[in-house]
């Protein structure tokens, strides 16, 4: 592999703001590698569309992120990567990962008890996708699934410590925490920015398992694997180590991205996707 492809950037695309969680794991266990983000805020959420939609959007995006010479794509959302990854595969030609089955793998390696609980979005819950990448590797684990939906706009309002948050929280996992799970899985990309309010909900005697993180760590061995990773350090004093790109609403969604990741993100360029 030329040196100058192992220096080509990620590319990761989500429906909105959500997958910014998956790109903060990034950037944080592959702190050598370049990212262009894509947030689809012009057409969030995906949760209610249809498969052919789902896949007409993916297509749109990978063929814009391949414009950005990328080396290979993360899909940080969990209704597309359910819904299209195959598709995304056989558009892209080079190497991706999605965000459940990283999550999966590690919820059937950590489970003792085989009793796993997923929360996530009703399109993603819908998908059975978890219990089914579950399943393909132990058919024996008990899968419960719980929709969250009102977690997403609660997360984007910046309620993450708040009381009434925590109630919502509780109300939705009081089913799950009575078929005594001993795992979760934060199914939902915006979802890992509750969890230390889930952990002090639930306590610690349930492994909580968050697929931004997994799915980083998947990624640093698909890119290993495929001899992509990056070797020289970023130069602190590169312009544009990291790009963001969206299809609307560029200034709430820098507002929203400076707040999780650990850089001050000052601009989103608007692309017009459904030209791609």
């Amino acid at each position: 592999m030329p040196g100058d492809m192992k220096s080509a950037p990620i590319g990761v695309f989500d429906s909105g703001l959500g997958g910014l969680t998956v790109a903060r794991e990034i950037m944080r266990n592959l702190p050598r590698e370049r990212i262009v983000y894509f947030g689809d805020t012009a057409r969030v959420p995906y949760g209610n569309k249809s498969k052919p939609t789902i896949v007409r959007y993916s297509r749109q995006i990978v063929r814009f992120l391949m414009q950005q010479e990328i080396k290979a794509i993360v899909i940080a959302c969990n209704t597309a990567t359910a819904l299209a990854i195959d598709e995304v595969k056989e558009e892209a030609g080079i190497p991706v990962i999605g965000v459940v089955e990283p999550g999966a793998v590690t919820a059937a390696a950590v489970t003792k008890n085989k009793q796993v609980g997923v929360i996530a979005t009703r399109a993603t819950t819908s998908t059975n996708a978890y219990a089914r990448a579950i399943h393909a590797i132990d058919p024996s684990i008990n899968v419960i699934s719980e929709a969250c939906p009102l977690l997403v706009p609660l997360a984007e309002e910046g309620w993450l410590h708040d009381r009434i948050t925590d109630e919502i929280i509780m109300r939705y996992l009081d089913d799950l925490l009575e078929h005594d799970i001993d795992t979760l899985i934060l199914g939902c990309t915006h979802y890992p920015l509750f969890r230390s309010e889930i952990r002090k909900l639930i306590g610690d005697k349930i492994t909580l398992v968050n697929p931004a993180y997994e799915t980083a760590k998947g990624l640093e061995r698909m890119l290993a694997a495929c001899n992509l990773e990056n070797e020289a350090p970023l130069n602190p004093d590169e312009p544009y180590p990291y790009r963001f790109f969206v299809s609307d609403e560029a200034e709430r969604f820098t507002e929203f991205a400076s707040s999780i990741l650990p850089v001050d993100v000052k601009k989103a360029r608007i692309i017009p996707i459904e030209e791609y």
